[in-house]
């Protein structure tokens, strides 16, 4: 019953988390906040006409809905003070009183570490998501993020590929997906992990809130890993958030010519912590850890690729076949032979089906 109030508040008109808290100053309880008398709520103080209204009325069928989604498998909602909502989101400043869980509720107590970016990454941007997400995946990091297009769902793809566990952070009622296309990758992700949200059973995706949600995404994690940003971007929210929230801010440089380049150079004048690699975040994080892969310890800076001849003919700018034929006077046959080599490791993607561009 106690839930029914919690969401009760938070229902009424001009509460938001700074006012809920305010309330729970005095009242110490939601519930204490609707046994009180009419002239108890006014003396407070706290409460503005409409919402002194909506609280006499205390019209329960309102979150019939939010109940009614918690009884379905795999759903749940914490409160502030239930014993799964995650210790690491309570030390920010303003925690969400209640979250909407669709997943592993244990998954959100585990070490995580944020990756964010542009919706609209290059190639090399989304392949970098990926590969951290998936070395992050094998030190039993848990990936958390947006589930945005871009890098976000790049990172997640990378967790579940790597069959671990990540956490997407929405914007929306967990009833609703957003964006669309992203319905099959969010059932994955509630099955391995878990999505999570502060906004109640039949929210839309209103532009206001995915600020909000930013402050869950880097509040739960150990650090932000900013992949490729515009300087004026919902992913710099993210790391401005986090740096107030006293977390660490991780950015990967980039071409200068890469205009997605601009927020992770400004990050990293502000003091982010420049990543070329993994151990530039453990190291920071002090968890200098080995990965577990192809199930063997290795050690992060120890390194399979081969020195390519054809890497000083590559650049993050698209290059096809032809021209890295001509340049190198190398035998076609050798250069599609190297270049494959090159994707198995990673290093480079193929694009529009002959061309080629750096991924690290």
């Amino acid at each position: 019953m106690d839930l029914v109030y919690w969401l009760m508040l938070l229902k009424a008109p001009r509460i938001g988390t700074r006012t809920f808290y305010k309330i729970l100053k005095v009242f110490e309880t939601p519930e204490a906040v609707f046994l009180a008398s009419e002239s108890e709520r006014k003396k407070s103080g706290l409460f503005r006409q409409e919402t002194l209204k909506f609280l006499t009325q205390n019209d329960t069928s309102l979150v019939q809905a939010d109940l009614d989604w918690a009884q379905a498998d795999g759903c749940h909602i914490l409160t502030l003070i239930d014993k799964d909502y995650p210790e690491q989101l309570k030390t920010i400043m303003d925690p969400p009183p209640i979250l909407y869980v669709r997943g592993d509720v244990a998954c959100l107590s585990k070490p995580q570490l944020a990756i964010v970016g542009s919706r609209n990454p290059s190639v090399g941007g989304k392949q970098h998501a990926y590969d951290f997400a998936q070395l992050l995946a094998h030190l039993d990091i848990v990936v958390i993020s947006g589930m945005a297009s871009g890098i976000d769902a790049s990172a997640h793809i990378g967790a579940l590929e790597a069959n671990a566990q990540t956490i997407a952070v929405c914007g929306t009622g967990l009833d609703r997906i957003y964006p669309a296309k992203h319905k099959a990758l969010a059932h994955q992700i509630s099955t391995k992990g878990a999505l999570i949200s502060e906004f109640c059973i039949g929210t839309s995706p209103l532009a206001n809130n995915f600020p909000r949600r930013n402050r869950i995404i880097s509040g739960l994690s150990l650090g932000t890993l900013v992949v490729e940003a515009s300087i004026k971007s919902g992913t710099m929210i993210t790391a401005k958030l986090a740096a107030e929230q006293g977390k660490e801010v991780f950015a990967i440089p980039s071409s200068i010519h890469n205009p997605l380049s601009q927020g992770c150079h400004q990050l990293i004048k502000q003091g982010a912590k420049l990543v070329e690699n993994i151990d530039d975040i453990l190291d920071e994080l002090q968890l200098n850890l080995p990965i577990q892969k192809n199930n063997s310890i290795i050690s992060t800076k120890e390194s399979n690729d081969h020195p390519s001849v054809l890497l000083k003919y590559l650049s993050y700018n698209a290059i096809n076949i032809d021209e890295i034929v001509e340049r190198s006077n190398l035998s076609p046959q050798v250069v599609t032979q190297e270049l494959l080599l090159l994707e198995l490791e990673h290093r480079v993607v193929r694009i529009n089906g002959s061309s080629y561009v750096l991924t690290k």
